[in-house]
């Protein structure tokens, strides 16, 4: 967290929070919510403002009830996730990376859904892939330890042809820039499924006060 929001939150501690103004979007942009947006379940306009952008990825947190905010001085604004808290990208130099600019340095399990979409552990961090990453990531798809056909891929995404079990013979090796390769073994999972497993709202609102 930058020290200018530590000395803000000392200052003023006792700020309302902030509820459906900020939204990160499945490809890791974050987005600008406005009334009109919140009223017609619109995504937002995207942040293109580079400043803006480190600032929040620098103080984005959760909170004790798995709610993601980032903390813009004194005051909490919760985040809607379209997908997972963190997305990651490939990249030439850095391999694997989050959208806050960390680079992974691990990879514990990578997830598939049925619908082809990669989700993955890296230390106490949950992602979801950018889907234009994704065909760098099956490139380092592995099966019983030898490199994946295309026909092992198409298998893979069909869930009734490989079961839970079966799909633990699958595994990914991924760049991980300085901390060199990760290989994961892959688990059948769904977003809304593991994201309740972890505790995380996708979703944060303000709870109403019943004054009765």
């Amino acid at each position: 967290m930058d020290e200018i929001v530590q000395a803000a939150l000392k200052k003023w501690p006792n700020v309302p929070h902030c509820f459906g103004w900020l939204a990160l979007d499945a490809r890791g942009t974050w987005r600008m919510r406005d009334e009109r947006c919140q009223a017609l379940n619109l995504r937002g306009d995207a942040i293109r403002n580079q400043t803006l952008i480190g600032f929040i990825n620098r103080n984005y947190l959760v909170d004790e009830q798995g709610r993601w905010y980032f903390q813009n001085g004194p005051q909490r604004v919760y985040v809607d996730l379209e997908a997972a808290p963190y997305i990651v990208h490939t990249t030439h130099d850095k391999g694997l990376v989050f959208h806050t600019g960390e680079a992974v340095s691990v990879v514990n399990t990578f997830f598939v859904t049925q619908a082809g979409q990669l989700l993955l552990q890296a230390g106490d961090r949950f992602a979801q892939v950018d889907d234009r990453d994704l065909a760098t990531c099956f490139t380092g798809l592995r099966r019983n330890g030898r490199v994946a056909t295309d026909d092992d891929v198409a298998e893979l995404l069909d869930a009734e042809t490989v079961t839970q079990n079966e799909v633990q013979n699958f595994s990914i090796d991924i760049h991980c820039g300085q901390y060199g390769v990760s290989s994961a073994r892959l688990k059948r999972g769904e977003l809304p499924d593991l994201m309740q497993a972890y505790g995380y709202n996708s979703h944060p609102r303000q709870e109403k006060i019943d004054k009765s």
